[in-house]
C-alpha cells in the first residue's frame, strides 16, 4: 500500500489524510478503496470515537478524482462501475459508526467535495473553496445518489447553482449555505481547531451520536418517523444510559462505553 492515503489512530480518534499534495490530493481508485476499508476498520474498533479527514498541505482537501484514472474508460460499463464505486465508498463513510469531521483547506472539489459533503461536520480554513466544476471540465455528471446527498445538504436550487455555473464557493458563502459549519481565519489554525472538535464529540455518548446519525440517514433515504424504534431501544436499554443517569445524580462526569 502506498502512502497516498495516511491512516492512524491517536487517543480514540482516527486520522485520515489524503497525501498527494503534488497533485492537489487528487484521488486514485486505490485511495477510494482504502477509505472504504478504513471505514470498516473504524466500525470494528469500539475504542475509536471519532474520525477526522483532511488533506496534506494547505492547497487542497482533495481536488476530485485523478483524471488519469479515466483514460481507460471506453464502455458504458466503465462509467457505471465508476459511479457505483463512488456511491459505495461515500455510502461507507456516510454510514460509519462514529462522527466524521472534514478539516478543509484550499480546493475541495469533485469527489473531494463529495467526501466532505457526507461527513457529519465540516470545518474550513478561510481559503477553502467548494465546487463541482464538471460542466466546464470533464463533462461528466454526479450519480443520482450523490445528487440526492448534496441536495439533502444544501437544497436543489443550490445544487443547480453549483453545477450549472461550475463556480467554486468561497469559505464564508460555504458556511452560509451549510457546506461548512465553521471557518477559521488562518489555515495554520485549522487542524488544532479540528482536533479540538474531534475531542469534543469523542467525549460524548457514542450511542446518542450514532442514533442521531443513523436517524438522519434513514430520513434522507425516505424513511418515516416510525422507522427508528431500534435506535430508541439501543440507547434507552444501554449501559451508557444507566451510567448517564447515575453520573448525573452523583454530579460526576459519565464514563461512556458505547454499549
Amino acid at each position: 500500500m502506498t502512502d497516498d492515503l495516511l491512516y492512524e489512530v491517536r487517543d480514540g480518534i482516527a486520522f485520515v489524510t489524503f497525501n498527494r499534495p503534488q497533485a492537489r490530493n487528487a484521488l486514485t481508485f486505490a485511495m477510494y478503496e482504502r477509505l472504504a476499508a478504513i471505514c470498516a476498520e473504524v466500525d470494528a474498533a469500539p475504542d475509536i470515537r471519532a474520525m477526522l479527514l483532511t488533506g496534506a498541505g494547505d492547497k487542497a482537501f482533495a481536488a476530485g478524482t485523478d483524471i488519469a484514472q479515466f483514460r481507460a474508460f471506453q464502455t458504458p460499463e466503465d462509467a457505471l462501475a465508476y459511479e457505483a464505486r463512488i456511491d459505495r465508498v461515500l455510502g461507507a463513510l456516510e454510514r460509519c459508526r462514529v462522527p466524521t469531521i472534514a478539516a478543509i483547506a484550499g480546493a475541495c472539489t469533485g469527489g473531494g467535495a463529495g467526501i466532505a459533503a457526507v461527513c457529519d461536520l465540516r470545518i474550513g480554513a478561510a481559503n477553502a473553496r467548494f465546487g463541482f466544476p464538471i460542466a466546464r471540465t470533464l463533462g461528466n455528471c454526479l450519480s443520482m445518489a450523490n445528487v440526492a446527498r448534496l441536495s439533502a445538504l444544501i437544497g436543489p436550487a443550490r445544487v443547480k447553482d453549483l453545477i450549472f455555473t461550475a463556480r467554486l464557493v468561497e469559505a464564508e458563502e460555504a458556511k452560509a449555505i451549510g457546506l461548512l459549519g465553521e471557518v477559521v481565519a488562518d489555515p495554520a489554525d485549522l487542524m488544532p481547531r479540528a482536533k479540538e472538535l474531534a475531542r469534543t464529540v469523542a467525549g460524548h455518548a457514542p450511542l446518542t451520536l450514532r442514533a442521531t446519525k443513523e436517524a438522519l440517514r434513514r430520513l434522507q433515504a425516505g424513511g418515516g418517523a416510525g422507522d427508528g424504534e431500534d435506535l430508541i431501544v439501543m440507547c434507552y436499554t444501554s449501559r451508557d444510559f444507566r451510567e448517564g443517569m447515575e453520573a448525573f445524580l452523583a454530579k460526576r462526569p459519565p464514563q461512556w462505553r458505547g454499549e
